[in-house]
Parts: C-alpha cells; structure tokens; sequence
C-alpha cells in the first residue's frame, strides 16, 4: 500500500514537475536563461520539485478558501436579512451535494491513472483505494481549517464545523458508491468528463436554491442541515466499505481511462468547430475598405454574434436592472439612504464586474482560431510594421465593442447616484462615468496586449503558453481583491482613471517593442 502511494504521487509529482519545466521555457524573458537539456538539468528538477511539493500542499487549503470566501461567505454577504449563520449552512449544505456529484474524485480520467493502470499494470483496486483514499483525505484537511474559521465568524456551532468535513467527504464516498453499484448493475462506467443532461439539471436546480432561496427569506432550518451531514457520515461509513470490497476496479478503469485522449482531442476538435460555428455565413456581408481595415471589418461582421450582439445584449440587461432599481426608489424612498452609501463606496466592486463582462478573451480567442491561425504562417503577418497597424485596429475594435455596456454602467451609477439624494461633490458624478469607462478600456488593451505579448496557440490550436493562463489568473485574483475595497467615489475613481491611463500606454509600448517578435505561432 506504502508503495502504490509512492509511485502515485511520483506519478503525479513528475508530470507536473515536466509542466512547470515546460512553463519555465515559456517566459520570455527566462528562456533565454535556461539550457536547452532543461530537463536533464538536475538543479532545475530539484526546483521544479520543491515547487510541485510545494503546491501539493498549498493547493490543498487554497482553493477552498477561494470556495469559501466567494462561494459561500462572499455570496451569503448579500443577503442581509437572513441570519448568516443559517445563511451559511444553507449554501454550504446544497454546494456540496452539487460537488458530491460532480467532482467525487475516483472517476476523473487523469493522465496519472492512464500511465499507471494502463501502461505500468499495476493493481487496479490497490492504486484505486489508494488514490482515491489520498484524494478523500486532502479534502478533510483542507475542508476543517475553512469550516472553522469562516464557520465560527458566521456563528455556527464548533461540533457542526467539525462534522461537516468528515460529511462532504461522505457525501462523496456515498456517491461514489452509488456509481459503482450502477457499474455492476448496468455496465454503465461514470466518467466525470462526460456528464450526463439530468445531473446537470439537478445540479442548476441545487445551485438555483442555494442562491435564489435565501434572496426571498427561505433557508433550509440548521437542524435539518445538522441531520442531513449527521447522516452523510453514517452512509459515508457504509459506502466506504463497500468501495473497498468492489472488485472490478480494473475493467472499469479501463473502460474510463481508454477514452482519455480521446476526449482529450474531441474537445479540441469540439473547441475549433464551436469557434467556426460563430461565423456568420452569410455571403452578403461585405466590406468596401482595403487592407488590414478590410480584413477587421469582415471579421467583426462575421462575429458579430460572439462581439456586437453580445455587447448590445450586456447593455440591455445592464439597462433594465437600471430601471427596475429606479423603480424600486421611487416605490419605496426609505431605500435611498442605503442606495446612496452603496453608490458613494463600491465603486471598486465594478472593477469585478468589468473584468467579468468584458469581450477581450472572446475576442482574442475568435481572433486565433478564425483568423491568425492561418495569416500567421505567412511571413509579411509577421514584419513589424504589419503587426503593430493591426494591433491599433483591433485595439480600437474591442474598445468600441466594450465601451457600449460600460457607459451604460456608468452612466447609470451616476443617475442612481442622484435619485438616490446626490452628493455634496458634483465631480463625483464625471468621476463615476469616466471611471467605469476607463475600466473597460483597461481590460481591452490588457487582454489584447497579452495576446500579442504572449501569443498562447500553436498550428493545432492548442495552448502551449504556461505564462498566458498564469496571467489570466492573477488578473482574476487582483480583480477579487479590489473588489473587496471600500473608498470613496472620487478619491477611487481619481486613482483608477490614473493606473488606467499609465497602463495602457506601458503597454502600447510594450507592444511596438516586442509584439513583432513574440506574435507568433508556439511550437
């Protein structure tokens, strides 16, 4: 058993060991530093490994607290009239039969499985006991440090945030013997990558209730979520027993892992046809300019569905909402005092919002799999002079396209702002719309400068860039973190519309400087 773990978690350990290694010859301006036998560099490997090590343990406790602080606490916020303590229970509670379902964590097809059950022959049931049993207890772990610090802040009771790790994990076993049962029964293997219509339904509908319930007063009583995690541990017990006893861990893990590349290539191929899909076939539209202006202009027509009728569509909603909450204040004038302190203080929570319905990825996605994905192939796409005119064109494009919702958004604060009672600084109503605005254009000249910096597809139109998602990823978080600031309109906004306007001409620099030499097909 020792020695299946072993070779499990080196398994895992040396595929994302390689990962990070790839990762590491990605970054411009650490490859040049890098040999070219990266991997037959011992030093490096040592790194490489501490750092794998080192986000085993860190990946255990920080995506559940990311769960936690947005999920459960962080939605549950909204919801002022509801104690947060049931509020608490009553998320957390229908999030984790959605999760028991969705992610149990013994039919995932991972490379791992793949090279250790189909390649390697090792014992099936011991490596599926074992992996599975690895995986069950990270999640306690990192579930009870969440669930007694976010817990006991909201009031819930200690012996309930110490039950509840040891029930989610129940709740899984539970699962997960349940599919195994239906394995023997029909000789139907579950595969999470391949998730049938009814789970999805039942987990929109779970997902439906933990949101929507708490919004009109209703939440599942603390005694019934108590009984129900009471429970999950008792069938959690018995479930695990009968995961022990299954016998037919091999050819069930055949049948799921057989398919992993499979799936792998389907989805790329799924991925491609979706993006061909959104172009308009439509042989009436046409463009009488010349040059790359022409090439832009038949692109945005083409796309209009996934660019223009979704910008439109954003503004729309963003519009309604507008007036549904100016009825709201003229319905009801006891409302205004708490709109106004919402108005004056999270200006910052729209950097979030910004970020979330800003086309730039949809944008820069569409560009390479309908469009730079063959023009890159030839020479003169690539000369400087060629790279930086049509930087400009569509810079200016994705503005444009951006630019609808957010004065929509910003115009809106800013007349919600005066329904509300005003404020004793009329600076503070330019302040909002001119903010909000730069905001979007924030987003659009980042998310096409990375394109153009770190350009992520090659020919297959896979994505070979460690340094593109990386940056995706921190752009989320910092978003997440300022969303969490409370400052006054004026002195925010003033300090937004600065860092807006200093960005985006650091990265037109950027830009002239290196995008000729890194906008290019990866290999």
């Amino acid at each position: 058993m020792n020695k299946t773990l072993r070779i499990s978690f080196s398994l895992k350990n040396t595929y994302r060991v390689n990962s990070i290694l790839y990762a590491l010859k990605q970054i411009p301006l650490v490859k040049k530093l890098l040999p070219a036998s990266l991997y037959r560099v011992r030093g490096l490997k040592r790194f490489a490994n501490v750092l794998s090590i080192l986000w085993e343990i860190l990946s255990m406790f920080l995506w559940k607290i990311l769960y936690f602080a947005t999920m459960v606490c962080g939605m549950g916020a909204l919801y002022e009239k509801v104690p947060q303590d049931r509020v608490f229970l009553h998320i957390l509670l229908l999030l984790t039969v959605i999760g028991a379902f969705l992610n149990t964590g013994m039919f995932n097809p991972t490379r791992d499985k793949y090279y250790a059950v189909i390649l390697m022959r090792m014992d099936a049931r011991e490596f599926a006991l074992v992996d599975y049993g690895y995986t069950i207890l990270k999640g306690i772990i990192g579930f009870l440090p969440c669930t007694l610090f976010f817990g006991l802040a909201r009031g819930v009771s200690l012996p309930l945030c110490l039950l509840i790790p040891f029930a989610a994990a129940g709740m899984k076993l539970t699962v997960a013997a349940g599919y195994l049962w239906d394995y023997e029964r029909r000789g139907v293997a579950y595969n999470e990558n391949r998730l049938g219509k009814w789970i999805w339904a039942g987990a929109g509908i779970l997902l439906a209730a933990a949101y929507g319930l708490p919004a009109l007063g209703v939440v599942i009583p603390p005694a019934a979520v108590a009984a129900v995690f009471a429970a999950s541990l008792v069938t959690g017990a018995v479930s695990a027993c009968r995961i022990v006893r299954f016998s037919g861990y091999r050819p069930m893990l055949q049948r799921i892992l057989s398919q992993l590349f499979s799936q792998m290539d389907a989805a790329r191929g799924a991925a491609k046809q979706a993006a061909e899909n959104l172009i308009s076939a439509d042989a009436a539209i046409v463009s009488r300019k010349k040059g790359f202006e022409y090439l832009n202009e038949l692109f945005v027509k083409r796309h209009r569905k996934i660019l223009w009728k979704s910008s439109l569509r954003i503004a729309a909603v963003c519009l309604a909402l507008l007036f549904i909450v100016l009825l709201v204040l003229w319905l009801e004038p006891q409302a205004k005092e708490a709109t106004n302190e919402i108005v004056m203080t999270f200006l910052p929570y729209f950097v979030f919002i910004m970020y979330a319905i800003n086309r730039g990825t949809g944008f820069t996605k569409a560009l390479f799999f309908n469009c730079d994905h063959s023009l890159l192939t030839y020479s003169f796409y690539k000369q400087p002079k060629m790279v930086l005119k049509l930087f400009s064109i569509r810079l200016r494009e994705i503005m444009k396209i951006n630019l609808v919702p957010a004065f929509v958004i910003g115009a809106g604060l800013a007349l919600l702002l005066w329904a509300s009672g005003g404020t004793e600084n009329p600076l503070d109503y330019a302040v909002l719309i001119v903010s909000i605005l730069c905001m979007s254009m924030f987003f659009s000249v980042h998310y096409l400068t990375i394109y153009y910096l770190l350009q992520p597809y090659n020919a297959g139109t896979e994505m070979k860039s460690g340094t593109y998602p990386l940056v995706l990823s921190v752009t989320y978080l910092v978003c997440f973190v300022i969303m969490q600031l409370r400052m006054e309109i004026l002195l925010f906004g003033v300090l937004c519309i600065a860092f807006c306007v200093l960005y985006c001409a650091a990265a037109c620099i950027l830009v002239y400087k290196l995008a000729p030499k890194t906008f290019r097909l990866r290999s």
